[in-house]
């Protein structure tokens, strides 16, 4: 059974994730601890989580918003994804096996599925969920504790983006088939070129995300700026 901290940090997380509570919106530990019908220990021991995946923000003696997730701080994201998924790409074609090849097909098979369905929230999680399993099947336990921790901000930029999920689906299946044709050159370049295919767009729609000043806006007590 899940404790109330396991709980109230799974439900800010995928709250924030979602878009439920958008970039820069102000989080007051107490109306989240009458929301949640917990008391504020919990609140405050998950929002110390949330910030260490800097998926919030705490200013000192001020409060806690939404991290603003700002063009800089997308285009920084970029360049680590630059770096980590396209070595992941590489170790995990280098690796791979028909185990590795099952998960990844099944992954592929997840997103196509909802992708058809029209589901925006299904298909952010599946997206994740293939690019999540390229690291793990990269064997690199160093690179696999590095990316964990920026798996829900993967999720969230997804859905703040709204990449076109079909394009999406069919660069999967061309860094599918290159780490199953175990091409670590070709998985390689493959996923450098996903990525960089929505780096542009992501980082200009950042600037709508959170025009906010994260001090002044924690000096007012509304929890929607």
């Amino acid at each position: 059974m899940a404790t109330a901290r396991e709980t109230v940090y799974t439900t800010l997380r995928e709250r924030i994730v979602d878009g439920d509570l958008h970039p820069g919106q102000r989080l007051v530990e107490r109306d989240l601890a009458a929301e949640l019908q917990v008391s504020r220990v919990p609140v405050r021991e998950a929002l110390g989580r949330l910030e260490a995946e800097r998926l919030v923000v705490l200013v000192p003696r001020q409060g806690v918003l939404v991290s603003p997730f700002a063009p800089q701080d997308v285009s920084d994201f970029f360049d680590v994804r630059e770096s980590l998924e396209v070595l992941a790409a590489r170790l995990a074609a280098a690796r791979v096996d028909d185990a590795g090849r099952a998960r990844l097909q099944a992954a592929l098979t997840r997103a196509d599925e909802v992708t058809r369905e029209g589901d925006a929230r299904a298909i952010a999680l599946a997206n994740a969920a293939f690019h999540t399993a390229v690291v793990e099947l990269s064997g690199n336990a160093l690179l696999i504790d590095m990316m964990r921790p920026l798996e829900a901000r993967m999720r969230w930029l997804f859905r703040l983006t709204h990449y076109d999920p079909e394009q999406q689906c069919a660069e999967h299946h061309d860094l599918y088939a290159a780490v199953a044709a175990g091409d670590a050159d070709g998985a390689a370049a493959q996923a450098l070129r996903h990525i960089r295919s929505g780096r542009e767009r992501s980082v200009e729609r950042a600037a709508g995300w959170a025009a906010v000043d994260p001090v002044a806006a924690t000096r007012t007590r509304r929890r929607r700026p």
